[in-house]
């Protein structure tokens, strides 16, 4: 569900997208035509590093919006790839800078989307630093990030889906996890 103000964008500057896991999005220096959100999947970004090799700088998932920055760039400064199949909407870059610009109630509804993303990130780079997976796991859980499927959760708090669920697991058997249904996990009253 789109908030405010995305939800108030006209939609002939929205262009609704879907691409195939494996598939790159933009590339590297490609010219910015706007952010995006996902509606479902997720998408990495990638950047080239001095030596050849590439590093992912963010895991968007479903619910985000990612690639902000093209706001204000006028080429991408990463890849974008999707790591499954993915459908997203692109909001046209022109449209935006000229509302940021000119309606100060869609900037302060955008500053305010920014920040509440930013507060997000922090808070899941605060749990990656985190070493051990059940402990992560439970942490993540109480900040209410386990809000998509598991496979999503596992990559936003930096576990292979194997991982995840072993610590899943082990978190039930020390009740401080209940399973409520097959991928459904709740805080036992006594955490809450």
């Amino acid at each position: 569900m789109l908030t405010a103000p995305f939800d108030q964008i006209p939609q002939q500057y929205c262009r609704h997208l879907e691409i195939n896991k494996g598939d790159k999005l933009f590339h590297q220096d490609n010219p910015t035509g706007g952010m995006f959100y996902i509606k479902s999947g997720a998408i990495v970004l990638i950047r080239n590093t001095v030596d050849g090799g590439l590093i992912i700088i963010h895991r968007a998932t479903s619910g985000t919006f990612f690639a902000e920055a093209s706001l204000f760039s006028a080429r991408y400064h990463c890849h974008a790839q999707a790591t499954m199949d993915t459908k997203l909407i692109e909001f046209d870059r022109s449209y935006l800078l000229q509302q940021f610009e000119n309606n100060p109630s869609f900037s302060m509804a955008l500053a305010q989307q920014f920040t509440r993303q930013l507060q997000q990130a922090r808070k899941i780079r605060e749990i990656l630093a985190i070493k051990k997976a059940s402990e992560r796991t439970l942490v993540a859980i109480q900040a209410g990030l386990l809000d998509t499927n598991l496979i999503s959760f596992a990559a936003t708090i930096g576990l292979s889906h194997e991982a995840l669920y072993r610590a899943l697991s082990q978190l039930v058997k020390q009740h401080k996890l209940l399973k409520v249904a097959r991928g459904e996990y709740r805080l036992p009253h006594s955490l809450l």
